[in-house]
């Protein structure tokens, strides 16, 4: 009887151990979770709403989506894509719903409902699920079992094992699976908010302005949506995308750098001087607070008036030329030192990891290791906020589980099959 092992009990484990049960019902498949509890990270992501998956109808390149890895989960969209995901939830009692912005919910608003399908359909499969158990060593066995070593019981082996632990925000951690030959890409955070010490700024806490465009000078580096001041700074949908294509970048500055906020969604300087002029000439003896000509919020107009260094009891027709193009710098490119990150609690995710370059593109099999597979976070794959994330864990698992299921006799030809029908795409 084939016995399979999955090392943690997060979305990409119990979606691998699930279909790897499905497709063979006589194997033997456990989850070993390090924690007291399995799926921590679904019982809190969007809020705790559990932000599924994303139609991705808004998305043209999944480049825009997955800032390292897009090419893999194009391949392996081919096998498990989101609307795949969608229908598979559906199918299991999980009824979604899709917001405005796209993002995908349980339509019972709350992340128990996806717990309790995954949970309840592993018992139902008869997986096995062992919380506090945590891995600190892999061994090959000269057959192709593998042994693992725990840190508190007793070395067990397996005939197939998926890694699928999550980020390891440490390079270290990941030292087990670099000491069996494995490539690591050196982890670091991806999705942060951004600390700046500007007291005026951060007493606008709770504004959100939607939307803007973010950046940072002296790259190509830019986001646009949501944002949200905060007590801290700066923080919402813009920031955290921005958070996740910068990550390498913020990483090596310590993050201590430079953003720049266009809080008006418009580049092209000259149409926003001549608003500003057209506004001066029909309002000449009103006060700047009264007139708001991109209708930004009451407390951020008075905040950038003073940013730009003016009054907001000054007149309109006291704004000179000068005065104008000051006044446009601020409201299209308006520069803050950024002091640190912040962790954005929900869904703190890591990049770096397994290099792709350590794994089989198809199987997700281990290259250094025949029988050893990768899944999830702990992969070099990371995506933005928005449902991506986890539709890349759901993916990676699904994929996984179905090629641990497979006899070994049958696995090569089943994979040449799979890359005949995926084409040959790159990574």
């Amino acid at each position: 009887m084939l016995s399979i092992a999955v090392i943690g009990g997060g979305a990409a484990g119990f979606m691998a151990a699930i279909t790897a049960k499905r497709q063979m019902p006589n194997a033997h498949v456990c989850i070993f979770e390090k924690g007291k509890k399995v799926l921590a990270k679904v019982t809190v992501t969007g809020g705790g709403r559990c932000n599924i998956t994303n139609s991705f109808a808004q998305v043209t390149d999944l480049k825009q989506v997955y800032p390292r890895g897009d090419k893999l989960m194009k391949r392996l969209f081919k096998v498990f894509s989101y609307q795949d995901a969608y229908q598979w939830f559906e199918d299991n009692g999980v009824k979604l719903t899709t917001q405005a912005d796209q993002c995908v919910f349980p339509q019972s608003q709350t992340s128990q409902s996806v717990i309790d399908c995954l949970v309840g359909l592993a018992h139902q499969w008869g997986v096995d699920i062992y919380t506090e158990h945590y891995v600190k060593k892999i061994t090959p066995l000269e057959n192709g079992d593998i042994k693992l070593y725990f840190a508190r019981q007793e070395p067990l082996v397996f005939n197939r094992v998926a890694i699928t632990a999550g980020g390891s925000p440490l390079a270290e951690q990941l030292q087990y699976l670099s000491d069996i030959g494995h490539k690591i890409e050196p982890p670091c955070a991806s999705l942060f908010t951004f600390s700046i010490k500007e007291q005026r700024l951060t007493e606008l806490m709770g504004t959100c302005v939607d939307p803007v465009y973010l950046s940072i000078p002296g790259t190509k580096l830019r986001s646009e949506g949501t944002l949200l001041i905060t007590h801290w700074g700066l923080s919402g949908p813009s920031t955290l995308k921005l958070s996740a294509y910068a990550a390498r970048i913020l990483n090596d500055r310590n993050y201590q750098f430079d953003v720049s906020v266009n809080w008006i969604h418009t580049t092209n300087t000259q149409i926003v001087a001549d608003t500003l002029r057209q506004t001066a000439m029909a309002n000449a003896q009103k006060q700047l607070h009264s007139v708001r000509p991109y209708m930004l919020s009451a407390r951020l107009w008075n905040y950038l008036i003073g940013r730009a260094g003016f009054s907001v009891q000054q007149k309109w027709n006291e704004l000179g030329s000068k005065s104008i193009n000051k006044l446009t710098e601020t409201l299209t490119n308006d520069t803050y030192t950024v002091a640190g990150k912040g962790t954005w609690k929900e869904e703190f995710v890591t990049c770096g990891g397994i290099s792709l370059k350590s794994i089989n593109l198809t199987t997700l099999e281990s290259k250094a290791c025949p029988n050893l597979f990768f899944a999830g976070e702990v992969v070099d794959v990371d995506g933005i906020t928005g449902g991506f994330n986890l539709q890349a864990a759901w993916t990676m698992g699904y994929v996984v589980g179905l090629n641990m299921a497979k006899e070994p006799s049958n696995h090569q030809n089943i994979t040449n099959h799979v890359n005949q029908k995926m084409g040959n795409i790159k990574v």
